[in-house]
């Protein structure tokens, strides 16, 4: 551990803490004193932000929507997102890419209780890695937000936060089984006192899995575990100290492509026996608040690590590998001024991150040694709420970087709600994505060598929307974006060998598109969301991969009067979409077309009693072929069941 590595944590341990509602803060409820829904995902505030009155395009799925839905992934949940796309390579434990808004996986950037996930080495989070947690929530941010959040952030922000002690107390246990041997399970302990918070999990998931090859027997399953612990000490109505820990661990078989030259099947999905991925995540955050003037002062700062080890074996050994890990600390100071009728708050923050990593590949010709990135971010924000009326707000970034040219990003924002009922909302904003280090210096033996020499891809674009309340029961809302990708990062295959290089693109590729949603609570004993996405993504002139022009969901959930029985039925479809295929003997791709499908489930969970309950659900209910990824089979129809305690 370096100087600067020590520095971080140590002046991270040392500050202070304040119960007000803080960015990114991972010991925050889903709720604020009056009941009203927060996010800390929208701000770099330290003050609150109810989430009706962010003027971005926001998303909130509740610990309920994930409970009812019986969500054992977080990216199964994810497709119910307007402006989402999620591709997975076949079944549980395949990789797992998410885009927003037509965007590349990763110009998505994750965080897991305030921790940035993502794998300093691939670029991107492998969504396969992310099992759900009983009591967790999500907060999907879309559109650019570099200019809170630097690089990664072209498409928006995923946030996956876990409960806390005081949201959910006590002790809980869930455990399950089902199809493809199917066995997962979760334990929770949690509580809360006048000064301490704290809550323990750990949860498991493994299949046996189907065949993923098609005409495929070789069974591809997963096993993936995870562990998070959280605890919060307030000593003081002004004082906060927050720890968060996660490890994560998944091994999945996985199947390689042909690459026999003469086979039939060349370039297809084959079954490969003994061929495995095992992934390794370790996850740390310490926070300190300190509030000032009555609360109107705020400071924030905090120090985490991300560590990620990825090894890909083969009946010979080891056949690839990557160790990346990422250091960070910030500090964040808000102004809040005014009064309820007309608030102004003034924020700015200081971002240090180092990224390092080294490649395991037992090659000759790929780089052993260890690379590393610094960047330094300085953020300014201002909001502005004038009643329960206006929002509006503006931020700027500047990111001094030591491997590539300094950027500056920003982004301006408003809504607007009228007396009866509709909100009208805007935005403009730039992006900015860096090079992950595999694009700048992974290889692999004949296909692919990185490119030392790419610039960060950039990114404008705009949104509007407009949010209708009807009564107290329902929202509908619909927002249409525009978005202009400038030096994309695409794969060449220079003649005479074709060997696979990344290149910065001189043209511009556009995505724009239509996001719509429908929540409606008719009833006490009926809720009904509906989602659904219109995409227009070209590259170059021509339309992106794995981005499909139509995607819906439907989740319907009914109660029975005394609410201790409950089902949901939930639809997903995944429309036609394109993908490229190496089945030429160059390796070239070739592009190929994938089929739309629907996938059913339904759900069922009855409450025995205030402790017990029973559960069961059926996925891909009318066993849906469905292929994500080229020659990727997905996961077929599927029973499973089981009970859940709390006390």
């Amino acid at each position: 551990m370096n100087k600067t590595q020590i520095s971080l944590i140590a002046l991270a341990a040392a500050s202070f803490g304040a119960p007000a509602f803080a960015q990114t803060d991972p010991s925050q409820p889903a709720r604020d004193a009056d009941g009203n829904p927060i996010v800390v995902t929208a701000s770099r505030s330290a003050g609150a932000v109810e989430a009706a009155d962010v003027p971005a395009s926001l998303t909130v799925l509740s610990a309920e929507d994930l409970a009812e839905r019986q969500t054992r992934f977080v990216s199964d949940v994810l497709r119910d997102v307007p402006g989402l796309a999620v591709s997975q390579t076949g079944g549980r434990g395949g990789l797992t890419q998410v885009r927003i808004r037509g965007s590349e996986s990763n110009h998505v950037l994750v965080l897991v209780d305030g921790i940035e996930v993502s794998d300093p080495y691939q670029g991107e989070f492998d969504f396969n890695t992310l099992i759900a947690d009983d009591g967790a929530r999500i907060e999907v941010l879309r559109g650019q937000q570099s200019s809170l959040y630097g690089s990664d952030a072209i498409g928006g922000v995923i946030h996956y936060i876990t409960a806390t002690g005081r949201e959910a107390p006590g002790i809980s246990i869930r455990a399950e089984g089902g199809s493809f041997g199917t066995a997962a399970g979760n334990a929770r302990i949690a509580g809360a006192g006048e000064t301490v918070d704290y809550a323990v999990t750990g949860t498991l998931y493994r299949t046996d899995g189907q065949p993923t090859a098609r005409g495929g027997v070789r069974d591809v399953g997963v096993t993936s575990a995870a562990g998070s612990a959280k605890l919060s000490w307030t000593p003081s109505d002004n004082l906060r100290l927050t720890a968060v820990g996660r490890y994560s661990f998944t091994d999945a078989l996985t199947n390689n492509s042909d690459g026999d030259f003469t086979s039939p099947t060349f370039g297809y999905t084959v079954d490969s026996p003994g061929v495995r991925t095992r992934i390794d995540g370790a996850y740390g955050l310490v926070r300190g608040d300190l509030s000032l003037l009555d609360g109107r002062w705020t400071h924030a700062l905090t120090g985490q690590v991300a560590d990620t080890v990825r090894q890909g074996l083969s009946p010979a050994g080891v056949d690839y590998g990557n160790k990346g890990r990422r250091w960070k600390g910030s500090y964040e100071t808000g102004l809040r001024l005014g009064d309820d009728n007309v608030g102004h708050r003034l924020t700015g923050a200081v971002d240090y991150e180092h990224e390092a990593y080294r490649t395991t590949t037992p090659s000759p010709f790929a780089f052993q040694g260890r690379r590393t990135t610094e960047n330094w971010g300085f953020v300014g924000q201002y909001e502005l709420t004038v009643g329960d009326a206006l929002s509006a707000g503006a931020s700027v970034r500047h990111d001094a970087n030591d491997r590539f040219a300094d950027t500056t990003t920003w982004r301006a924002q408003a809504g607007y709600r009228l007396p009866f009922g509709l909100r009208v909302r805007g935005a403009y904003g730039a992006g900015v994505k860096n090079p992950g280090y595999f694009e700048l210096f992974g290889y692999s033996d004949g296909r692919y060598i990185g490119n030392p020499n790419l610039r960060p891809e950039r990114s404008e674009g705009w949104e509007a929307g407009v949010d209708q309340e009807v009564g107290t029961r329902a929202t509908i809302g619909a927002t249409y974006f525009d978005n202009r990708l400038k030096d994309e990062i695409f794969t060449t295959f220079p003649a005479p060998d074709f060997v696979a290089t990344p290149a910065n693109r001189t043209t511009r590729s556009k995505q724009h598109g239509v996001e719509a949603f429908v929540s409606a609570r008719p009833v006490d004993q009926l809720k009904i969301d509906l989602a659904y996405t219109y995409l227009d993504a070209e590259e170059n002139g021509v339309e992106e991969i794995r981005r499909p022009r139509h995607i819906g969901s439907v989740n319907v959930t009914a109660f029975s009067a005394d609410k201790r029985l409950s089902g949901t039925f939930t639809a997903r479809y995944n429309g036609r979409q394109l993908d490229s295929a190496f089945i030429d003997p160059s390796f070239v791709p070739v592009t190929v077309e994938l089929e739309e499908f629907v996938m059913v489930n339904l759900a069922l969970d009855y409450r025995l009693t205030d402790a017990v309950s029973l559960f069961g659900r059926v996925e891909n209910l009318v066993g849906e072929r469905n292929e994500e990824v080229f020659s990727f089979v997905g996961t077929g129809r599927g029973a499973y069941g089981g009970v859940r305690a709390r006390f």
